[in-house]
């Protein structure tokens, strides 16, 4: 039986999918299996290579451009009791 051969067996699959596991948590499971996998795929990657050529973490190159912003300095008020701003 070829499940996409008609798109009326699709349509029951995912009917029932709702009807088994409700609408919310539709998104959440296929949130998990995506992360599922990731991590698959980068274990089978590592086995492949066997720790033989190390790698940085996809982390390493995932940074944010920003701007430094300086130190403040605080100054003294013309206020006669000297807190600073």
């Amino acid at each position: 039986m070829n499940l996409f051969r008609e798109p009326s067996h699709l349509i029951v699959v995912l009917l029932l999918l709702v009807l088994l596991f409700g609408w919310k948590k539709l998104p959440d499971m296929a949130r998990s299996v995506g992360r599922s996998m990731r991590i698959f795929k980068s274990e089978v990657n590592e086995m492949k290579t066997d720790g033989t050529h190390p790698k940085p973490s996809p982390a390493a190159s995932d940074t944010v451009p920003g701007d430094v912003v300086p130190p403040r300095t605080e100054t003294t008020s013309p206020s006669s009791d000297g807190r600073p701003l």
